[in-house]
């Protein structure tokens, strides 16, 4: 394989990847396996070098859901400021320590998630219930911790975000997929200050990469501004996404 070729994958990976992440979660999982098994990257610097597009397609995504009023930041101020606090000390501590050994929990957080997002359906379609007020002490504790992992390994991020926002915080799926975008701009322009300080960005392949995924997240957040099955379809592509990073998980050797 030529090396146009390798970066061409890389694009298009990235590209599905953007879409996927700005839509439900989990592109990392394809960005992550092109960084470390096309690309050659070590985990750790796949890790860092993964931040640059996940920060440009979030600032793209972010930019596009707040011109169509879907973004609402001072109205959601109160959970975004846990989860960037947590994500720096992820980020501290994944830049000292290996995420290898918490791959074999996640599978296991994939399938209970996956089972939460199939009970009652109609929790995902609903609008934002403005009524509700969850209590401080449940959620700054559990945002926290969100973005403590988010900072640390980012694979699955979004889907986990999502759950907790549109069931723990009763959010509109679409609204919730406008704060993730937001929240983790920002926080991963600290984590990637990290990374480089350490030296485990690869800026040349990031950037490449970088391409497809702002391209992937601008045209999704544009289709989800505006398509009146937005709502829908994030949640079936939630359910679809779900399924493979399982089936990858569980079957890796196999498939």
């Amino acid at each position: 394989m030529t090396e146009l070729q390798t970066y061409l994958i890389a694009i298009i990976g990235a590209f599905v990847a953007g879409a996927i992440n700005t839509l439900a979660g989990n592109g990392s999982a394809i960005t992550l396996t092109i960084l470390t098994e096309v690309l050659g990257l070590p985990p750790n610097v796949a890790n860092g070098t993964n931040r640059i597009g996940i920060f440009t397609q979030s600032t793209i995504a972010s930019v596009v859901f707040f011109n169509n009023k879907k973004l609402n930041v001072s109205k959601h101020k109160h959970y975004i400021l846990p989860i960037i606090i947590g994500a720096i000390a992820g980020g501290v501590l994944a830049i000292n320590v290996s995420n290898e050994q918490f791959k074999a929990v996640f599978k296991f957080m994939m399938v209970f998630m996956f089972f939460a997002i199939l009970v009652k359906p109609k929790r995902w379609l609903r609008a934002t219930d403005t009524s509700f007020k969850p209590k401080w002490y449940v959620y700054i504790p559990l945002l926290f911790a969100l973005g403590f992992y988010g900072g640390f390994i980012q694979m699955g991020m979004g889907v986990f975000f999502l759950i907790i926002m549109v069931l723990g915080m009763r959010v509109n799926i679409i609204e919730s997929n406008a704060i993730k975008g937001f929240v983790i701009a920002v926080y991963t322009l600290l984590v990637i200050a990290l990374f480089h300080f350490q030296g485990l960005i690869d800026w040349k392949i990031g950037g490449i990469m970088a391409i497809g995924q702002t391209l992937g997240g601008f045209l999704t957040a544009r289709f989800a501004s505006h398509n009146k099955y937005a709502n829908q379809v994030a949640y079936y592509t939630l359910i679809v996404v779900m399924l493979l990073a399982i089936a990858k998980l569980f079957l890796g050797h196999y498939i």
